[in-house]
């Protein structure tokens, strides 16, 4: 069989709980030359046998049973990636029907952007709707403000594989930040973009002030390790500015009732029809996976 134009990474640590939306809603793109690469990493859960319950022949399943970290097995997954393009996925998020087609479409017309996002609705449980995460169309409204962070969602993420093949995520990893650690690093000789479409549902889960501190901390000694490279003063300092705040409002969300200051950033108002999508997508794929 001829290689699929696209690849889809989904890497997985013990993820049965959401696993079957996702993959259902991958395996439901209305665009379909694709493999599904499922890496796992370390499970112990169903995670495994909910993939291989798909009986897909587009999905390959690679990794194994030792717990090597998220980078490296998306490393391993550009490695083995037989597409012309490469899409993320993470196995707690629900992509929205056309969100491949559109995605392709746009980089096939645009052969200058390397990477391409789309918007993302936040939901959590069973389908609570919080807002929209931050969003920026152009490359440079999405890294105006790289001291901050780029606001490409990780999950929404479709590039050529050539530039993931350039940029590999940085080993040892970048704890909890090493999506924005590898956006950083690329800014300089990459191009951008985001569609100003919702095709994507972000989980949200509860917040936690130490696995946040743990992300603030290392993907501010990254920004630093980079400026100080790029003599980017300015930059420096802002990030530590930033990091600074970022940490007074992490603590402030820790306590008790106050929690609605962390999400604060998600409150862009959410359509109807982007509130009827997910509800029919929760539906949908949570009854054919049942």
């Amino acid at each position: 069989m001829a290689d699929p134009l696209l690849s889809v990474l989904l890497p997985c640590c013990n993820g049965a709980a959401t696993l079957g939306l996702a993959l259902q809603s991958v395996l439901s793109q209305t665009f379909g030359d694709f493999e599904l690469i499922f890496l796992n990493d370390g499970c112990t859960d169903q995670s495994v046998e909910i993939a291989q319950s798909f009986n897909d022949a587009r999905i390959r399943i690679l990794g194994g049973s030792e717990r090597c970290g998220l980078p490296i097995r998306l490393n391993q997954g550009v490695g083995q990636a037989k597409g012309q393009f490469i899409a993320r996925m993470d196995a707690d998020d629900i992509c929205f029907p056309e969100r491949f087609e559109r995605q392709l479409a746009f980089l096939q017309a645009h052969p200058d952007v390397d990477l391409l996002g789309c918007r993302a609705v936040v939901f959590r449980g069973e389908g609570e709707i919080m807002g929209l995460l931050p969003f920026g169309a152009t490359h440079e409204s999405l890294c105006v403000q790289p001291w901050r962070n780029i606001p490409l969602p990780h999950p929404s993420w479709m590039g050529r594989r050539s530039w993931f093949q350039r940029h590999n995520y940085r080993i040892p990893e970048v704890r909890r930040a090493e999506d924005q650690e590898l956006l950083l690093r690329s800014s300089k000789d990459s191009r951008f973009a985001c569609l100003d479409e919702v095709l994507l549902a972000y989980r949200q889960g509860p917040f936690q002030l130490q696995r946040t501190l743990i992300a603030r901390r290392t993907l501010l000694m990254a920004q630093l390790g980079l400026f100080f490279k790029w003599r980017e003063w300015q930059n420096a300092f802002l990030a530590l500015a930033s990091a600074a705040a970022k940490v007074a409002v992490d603590c402030l969300s820790a306590l008790p009732g106050l929690q609605k200051l962390f999400f604060a950033r998600m409150g862009a108002p959410v359509s109807e029809d982007t509130r009827r999508q997910l509800a029919r997508c929760l539906a949908q794929y949570g009854a054919r996976h049942s």
